[in-house]
């Protein structure tokens, strides 16, 4: 493989002010990161503190072995919701290492609230099980959740249901998990343990049960204990519902990491071919590449370059299909497959991409989507060449792969683009975007101006003309309307991401995934039907 010849010049006038731009964009969301990770009210902390119990950070830190990365996911949930007040949506989810396996982790953040769930509660927990799920990992959940929130009973009841429908197909799929209750698990929270395969409970603290004291009276007259009717002892030596005691929280973590060490070792799918080589272009350049303005263009090359091994690569059809770059590369010495856009996608680079991503699953190699498109180029000219059904065979390919597929949105997400480079609906095994991206159907200028022509139509079909005044308003309430719902923190917020990434982190973050990906088998790609 050559390695990429970068033509960045660090000291243009274009690369310095994308670098400022961008180095401050990067600053405000590792800020927000830091505020959403460890800013709670003292109030809060204090009774936490009180119950004898750790920090839902300090559970993570005595859980995952010394020194090895956690790769967390959707740390912004809900950061554009309930005014912010409900950071990560009470839970924290991840991926990490402990007693030297891969594993997932499910953390109730009881520092806010009590740790109790909001309609985007379940709703992260159930996608990190559809994680699980497709990559056969184990999953090890930490339960310290006040159940509900009251507030939200009809949305926590719906979303609530996958969590525990995943943790039994994670069961079927012969994938253990392992339940450490600190706190309280109530109503639909006490399956999260009943479902697992092992159990730990906290004496003094922990408690399972499906009524807690106060339904329990309310329902049936009877008053009891949380420890009476859901403690430590009833239910590891009367019950049987959990296995395993403990006497304090490190006493539980030292259980759990025993019961993994125990887990059969993984069988690989796929490993490194090579020696890991940290790009020879520093990572940190990608700021001053990437412009803060999705609308300006850049040559995505120039991010491989500062993401693979050696910033070597391989492009398949370069002088083909051109505003498609496909090709192979290596990641932490893993082979991937990459399709990143540089530009609108046409026929031709339709088909490209469709071609590229079967050869990608004959060889068995993951693939890589680095996303910035406005979609499908339209027109009647390209209509006439057949861009719909171009556009349907990459999605056929896309759809048909049986390859790990992860992708990135690097800066513009827009339009079916956005679905054949592999977006949220098309099930990549992981999806992160960066702190820059805007996304949606079409851009804010695009939907503004759209919908004022359409009512602009309308009103002359009824012989009246449109005021300008009121057209000129029209097309700004649309503009910010689109401009806020296309902003990557609204997205993130509504987990359409598996979370936002700095530029820098994203080769740490893709190695980590290719690495759990490895875990689950490789079947035969099965493809329908492609309109030729």
């Amino acid at each position: 493989m050559k390695r990429i010849e970068s033509r960045i010049d660090t000291s243009s006038p274009a690369y310095r002010g994308n670098y400022k731009a961008m180095t401050a964009i990067v600053a405000k969301y590792r800020e927000r990161m830091q505020i959403t990770r460890h800013q709670r009210p003292a109030h809060e902390i204090k009774r936490v503190r009180d119950q004898g119990k750790l920090l839902v950070r300090e559970r993570l830190d005595l859980l995952l072995d010394p020194g090895t990365p956690f790769l967390e996911f959707s740390a912004l949930a809900a950061c554009d919701d309930y005014n912010g007040e409900v950071p990560g949506a009470n839970v924290v989810t991840g991926l990490g290492v402990v007693s030297g396996r891969e594993v997932l982790i499910h953390a109730d953040d009881s520092s806010v609230k009590g740790g109790v769930w909001y309609t985007l509660t379940p709703r992260k927990l159930s996608r990190l099980l559809d994680i699980a799920l497709e990559n056969h990992l184990p999953v090890i959940h930490l339960c310290d959740s006040g159940g509900a929130f009251l507030e939200e009973l009809s949305g926590v009841y719906i979303e609530g249901g996958k969590v525990f429908r995943n943790q039994c197909l994670l069961s079927k799929a012969n994938v253990p998990q392992v339940a450490i209750v600190f706190g309280h698990c109530t109503a639909g929270g006490a399956y999260i343990p009943a479902l697992c395969d092992y159990s730990i409970i906290v004496r003094g603290t922990g408690g399972v049960f499906l009524g807690g004291p106060p339904l329990v009276k309310a329902a049936t007259g009877e008053e009891h204990t949380a420890d009476e009717i859901g403690g430590c002892d009833l239910h590891t030596q009367v019950s049987g519902t959990v296995d395993y005691p403990a006497d304090s929280e490190a006493h539980a973590f030292e259980i759990c990491r025993e019961i993994v060490a125990q887990f059969k070792p993984p069988t690989r799918s796929f490993l490194p071919e090579r020696e890991p080589e940290a790009p020879y272009y520093d990572p940190d350049e990608i700021h001053g590449i990437v412009s803060p303005d999705h609308k300006v263009q850049f040559d995505q090359r120039e991010l491989i370059a500062r993401i693979v091994d050696g910033s070597r690569f391989h492009e398949y059809q370069p002088a083909y299909g051109t505003t498609l770059i496909c090709g192979y590369a290596y990641i932490w010495g893993y082979r991937v497959g990459i399709l990143a856009n540089n530009g609108v996608l046409f026929s031709d680079s339709s088909k490209k991409a469709a071609h590229f991503i079967s050869l990608c699953n004959q060889n068995r190699t993951p693939l890589l989507f680095l996303q910035n498109t406005t979609g499908y180029m339209i027109g009647r000219s390209y209509e006439m060449e057949g861009i719909t059904k171009d556009g349907a065979k990459m999605l056929m390919a896309q759809a048909g792969s049986e390859v790990p597929k992860f992708t990135v949105i690097t800066s513009a997400a827009f339009g079916a683009g956005y679905y054949g480079m592999c977006g949220r609906a098309w099930d990549p095994r992981m999806l992160w975007a960066w702190p820059n991206v805007h996304m949606g159907v079409m851009g804010p200028e695009q939907a503004a101006n759209t919908l004022a022509d359409v009512k602009i139509a309308q009103l002359r079909r009824k012989g009246n003309e449109p005021d300008a005044d009121e057209m000129k308003a029209l097309r700004q309430r649309v503009y910010e309307k689109a401009e806020r719902e296309s902003n990557a923190y609204f997205g993130t917020s509504r987990l359409w991401d598996d979370g936002l990434l700095a530029p820098v982190d994203t080769r740490n973050a893709l190695g980590m995934a290719l690495s759990a990906a490895s875990h689950a088998p490789i079947a035969d790609p099965r493809y329908g039907i492609f309109r030729f």
